[in-house]
């Protein structure tokens, strides 16, 4: 890929690999993102390199997803897991090693699209070495989570600094939502540019099962009443509040309830310490009967499990868009969901799902029984759902809009460059 055209765009996701399995250790949402918004635009004729941190001596350097768009590791610290917090320290390194692969495949980006804080320091320290455009998607505002999180971490005074910074010198912030534009701009700041482009899903995968087969391939009674959480082990997710919910719910013991609480990893420094904790949690609750922990699902297993759900719940205390609502939207399965931040944007309330405050289990409980218990409007729910995310949430959709932003881009900075006419 040595070209020099002004095609070549640079993604960074310094803790979040592209190529990773979703569902591991610190790999979510943000994983996702980078890589569709990767492939899609190097179907667009862009060539992408999507660049992360390195972290098992196992992993491949380079991961060719395609002809035009590939992941690049790059060693930066030790190559083992570092939780997020304790990364900054290896930034630096992490854009000198960059810089030397750039220099050493003779590439010239004319582009580079960060994505969370640490790769947005990454970009703004990248602009002071050399001209290239830097375009921000934020991921998480430090603003809005410190705000639902009980201890606040050391780093909290750098990452918001950052990303001020990133806000007022970036070519273009992307929000994922008009409600995350308007916490940068109460939260963060008044300068800058923002955009807003949402997050995206893949309707061929996301709608390739019927709720029958389904069931079928994953052993469930067509009676059954499934409740379905995916995601990391987090305790900002509110996994505790949907336990807390299912346990107070009046169908328990009426009917044939199934709790599937998926995603994560048992292995885990920080999803390992939650998912044991929600476990003990569910036992102290009594309903570990009817409650199951099938961890990450690949291939088939994701659509599958939506395509069977009778509801989705999404209880996080702060979301920036809530990538496993539209997933599941995509499936045709209605969506309970906090009512907090991009959420509030992809869930439409008593049209595609339900919004309640975020932990407050009682309301939750309520929220989820309304659906259970009204078939034939779960069904409507779950129609409209399918057809929102056909209009608003695809990748492709995402990419164009992505693609027609960098070439504004691009095209304002070559006529800065051209010289005036005489």
């Amino acid at each position: 890929m040595n070209n020099t055209s002004g095609k070549h765009i640079a993604l960074i996701s310094v803790h979040g690999d592209p190529a990773m399995e979703i569902g591991k250790e610190e790999a979510g949402g943000q994983n996702v993102y980078v890589r569709q918004v990767g492939e899609a635009l190097a179907e667009q004729g862009w060539y992408v390199d999507m660049f992360t941190r390195k972290t098992s001596v196992e992993h491949p350097k380079v991961v060719e997803h395609s002809s035009r768009c590939r992941t690049i590791r790059l060693t930066a610290g030790p190559e083992s897991f570092i939780p997020r917090q304790e990364i900054f320290g290896y930034c630096s390194e992490f854009l000198e090693k960059l810089l030397k692969f750039q220099e050493q495949e003779n590439i010239k980006y004319s582009l580079v699209h960060t994505n969370y804080w640490l790769s947005a320091w990454v970009g703004m320290a990248w602009k002071k070495r050399q001209s290239i455009k830097q375009v921000h998607t934020y991921h998480s505002l430090g603003s809005v989570k410190y705000k639902s999180v009980a201890t606040i971490p050391m780093i909290a005074g750098t990452r918001l600094g950052v990303e001020k910074a990133v806000l007022e010198t970036a070519e273009r912030v992307v929000a994922t939502s008009p409600q995350e534009k308007e916490n940068m701009r109460s939260l963060v700041s008044r300068k800058g540019k923002i955009e807003i482009i949402p997050c995206g899903t893949d309707m061929r995968r996301f709608s390739s099962f019927n709720r029958y087969a389904a069931r079928q391939q994953l052993g469930f009674n067509i009676e059954d009443k499934v409740i379905l959480y995916v995601g990391r082990f987090d305790q900002r997710k509110g996994i505790e509040t949907l336990v807390r919910a299912v346990s107070r719910s009046q169908l328990r013991g009426k009917t044939n309830l199934k709790l599937i609480i998926a995603g994560g990893s048992r292995c885990g420094k920080t999803d390992g310490r939650e998912r044991d904790r929600i476990e003990r949690l569910v036992v102290e609750l009594g309903i570990k009967e009817f409650t199951s922990f099938p961890g990450s699902l690949s291939g088939d297993l994701l659509p599958a499990h939506y395509a069977a759900a009778d509801v989705c719940v999404v209880p996080s205390y702060y979301e920036p868009f809530g990538l496993v609502a539209i997933e599941a939207m995509a499936s045709g399965t209605p969506v309970v969901a906090s009512k907090v931040g991009g959420l509030q944007y992809t869930v439409l309330p008593e049209e595609t799902g339900l919004l309640v405050p975020p932990k407050n289990d009682l309301t939750l409980a309520a929220a989820i029984n309304s659906i259970l218990t009204n078939p034939e409007w779960k069904h409507q729910l779950g129609f409209r759902a399918r057809a929102r995310v056909e209009n608003k949430f695809t990748w492709e959709r995402v990419a164009y809009r992505l693609n027609n932003l960098y070439t504004d881009l691009l095209r304002d900075s070559v006529k800065t460059l051209e010289p005036a006419s005489a």
